[in-house]
């Protein structure tokens, strides 16, 4: 759902976009296709990676590791790589924790840099719903996505995607380690969510 949502919005925009998965031949990527039309294709993670300037990861927390290594080191090199994913562990039912080695002293965003020493890891739109990720406007008034990773020329460019989706206020909240701080805002938002019995909300920081 959330590469779909990222992916269409991307080729709305006029962007080519390529989806990966674990096979090249993947039934949602391609009703992903159907659904985007134009600009839209599929392939392996390794096709994907190959194929973008940017790249952004959209899968479950708990397989992401595993999908940045079928990606490939080498075909990520050089490229920004936009993290959405949460180090999420369902096992035990609802609400989730989060996974306890990719929590508090380390993070997801943070592993994956370290896998791809030489890729730009930005981390954002991982405290979002994935309509309101290409959508902000479909919540009412002025409210906050958080960017973060090492590079700033790499985070500018990524604040540029944001803004093209319609995102006004984009907090920087410093380098990779504060996806650290972003990734445990998820335990609230699901609870959050499990109140309200919807998704379409987000956080406003005010000062």
């Amino acid at each position: 759902m959330v590469g779909a949502s990222l992916g269409i919005k991307l080729t709305q925009l006029n962007h080519h976009v390529r989806m990966g998965s674990r096979t090249a031949n993947n039934e949602k990527a391609e009703e992903f296709i159907k659904q985007a039309g134009m600009g839209a294709s599929q392939g392996t993670f390794a096709d994907a990676a190959a194929y973008g300037e940017i790249v952004f990861n959209c899968t479950k927390g708990d397989g992401a590791l595993d999908a940045i290594k079928a990606a490939g080191e080498e075909n990520l090199k050089g490229k920004i790589l936009v993290d959405v994913s949460n180090p999420l562990d369902f096992s035990k039912g609802m609400p989730p924790i989060l996974i306890p080695a990719l929590s508090n002293t380390n993070s997801l965003g943070e592993e994956i840099q370290k896998r791809l020493p030489g890729t730009h890891v930005i981390k954002a739109l991982n405290t979002v719903n994935c309509m309101l990720m290409v959508n902000p406007a479909s919540v009412p008034g002025l409210h906050d996505v958080f960017i973060c990773g090492n590079d700033e020329t790499a985070k500018a460019k990524v604040t540029e995607i944001l803004k093209s989706f319609g995102w006004i206020s984009i907090i920087d909240v410093g380098d990779i380690t504060a996806a650290r701080a972003t990734e445990m805002m998820l335990p609230l938002w699901i609870r959050l969510m499990m109140k309200f019995q919807s998704p379409n909300f987000n956080f406003k920081i005010v000062k």
